[in-house]
C-alpha cells in the first residue's frame, strides 16, 4: 500500500470513528456532514471526497465494522484450530472475541443492533449481507462440530449460530450499560456456561 492510499485509509478511519460516535449520540438524521468533518478534524470537502454522501458513509461504516467483527471471529476460530482445540472451544473463543470487539467498539455495536431492527433504510440490504457473513463464520464451526461428533446432529445450525451471535451482542450491551463493574472474564465465563449447557447446574 503506497503512502497516499495509507493516508486515505487513515482519513476514512477518522471519519468512521467520528460518524459512529455522533450517530450513536444523536441519531442519523440529526447528524450533519459538517459535524462529522469537525469531529474528525478534516474539511467538509474531505468527507465528500471519500464518501458520496452521509448515507454512503454510514453504509460503508456498517460494512467496515461488521467486517472487523467477522474477521475477529474467524481469527479466534483459526487460532483455536492451530493449537489443536476442539470446535466447541473454537465457539467459546469466538464468544470471547465478540466481547472484546464490543468492548472496543461499543458505539458501533449499539448502532449495529439498532439498525438491524429498522426497516426502509437505504443500507438495509447491505446490512443483511454483512450480518449473514458474521453469522456464517459461526455456522461453519457448528457444522464442523456436528460432523466430528462434538455436537448432536439435531442442532439447528442457522438458528443456533444466530442465537450465539445475538447472545453475545445483547449480553455485552447489557454488561456495558447496566453492569459495567463486571470484568470481561466474568461476562465470558457466564456466556461460556450457557454454551456448554451448564446453566441447570448439572454436569
Amino acid at each position: 500500500m503506497d503512502s497516499s492510499s495509507t493516508r486515505r485509509q487513515a482519513t476514512r478511519q477518522k471519519l468512521y470513528e467520528a460518524a459512529v460516535t455522533l450517530i450513536a449520540e444523536q441519531g442519523f438524521s440529526a447528524t450533519t456532514v459538517d459535524e462529522i468533518a469537525e469531529r474528525a478534524g478534516v474539511a467538509k470537502g474531505t468527507v465528500y471526497y471519500n464518501f458520496a454522501s452521509k448515507t454512503v458513509l454510514f453504509e460503508e461504516l456498517l460494512t467496515h465494522g461488521v467486517g472487523l467483527l467477522t474477521a475477529s471471529l474467524q481469527a479466534s476460530a483459526d487460532e483455536t484450530e492451530k493449537r489443536g482445540g476442539s470446535k466447541v472451544e473454537a465457539l467459546d473463543a469466538m464468544i470471547r472475541a465478540g466481547l472484546v470487539f464490543i468492548d472496543r467498539y461499543p458505539a458501533f455495536t449499539q448502532l449495529y443492533v439498532a439498525e438491524l431492527w429498522r426497516t426502509n433504510r437505504a443500507w438495509q440490504s447491505t446490512l443483511l449481507v454483512v450480518r449473514r457473513q458474521a453469522v456464517a463464520v459461526v455456522e461453519n464451526v457448528l457444522r464442523e462440530a456436528i460432523e466430528n461428533g462434538e455436537l448432536s446432529s439435531e442442532v439447528d445450525i442457522p438458528l443456533t449460530a444466530a442465537a450465539l451471535v445475538g447472545m453475545v451482542l445483547v449480553a455485552a450491551l447489557d454488561w456495558q450499560a447496566f453492569q459495567p463493574e463486571r470484568s470481561i472474564d466474568d461476562v465470558h465465563a457466564a456466556l461460556s456456561r450457557l454454551l456448554h449447557g451448564r446453566v441447570s447446574g448439572r454436569g
